[in-house]
């Protein structure tokens, strides 16, 4: 697997997760409405990938590597909406966890049944 390639599994699956939402709440999903969505989201994957990278012996294919980079796209993520004046309500935040862990830990754990 390349080394590239699991970054770019989280950032498209972090956009997905921004486009999903938007067209369930009937928001368009127009690229810059999409981009507006998930730029949170995104520096909180940054910030999960840079701290993992750091302090966690392993590569980016592990759960442990996911766990941090969903925790940090979570919290980040919604501390930064709230900031910008955004919605951070508690359904939402269960809701946004819960399939962003889908998403990143996902194809990590398919990743290592199938290797």
């Amino acid at each position: 697997m390349s080394r590239a390639l699991p970054a770019v599994l989280d950032v498209a699956l972090v956009v997905l997760f921004a486009a999903v939402g938007r067209r369930s709440h009937a928001e368009g999903v127009d690229v810059t409405g999409i981009l507006r969505t998930a730029a949170p989201f995104l520096v909180g994957t940054a910030a999960g990938w840079l701290l993992a990278s750091i302090t966690l012996d392993t590569t980016a294919r592990t759960l442990a590597f996911g766990a941090v980079v969903v925790v940090c796209t979570v919290v980040l993520g919604m501390i930064l909406r709230r900031l910008a004046g955004e919605g951070t309500a508690w359904s939402f935040v269960l809701v946004a966890t819960t399939v962003l862990a889908v998403l990143l830990l996902g194809w990590r754990l398919i990743a290592r049944l199938v290797a």
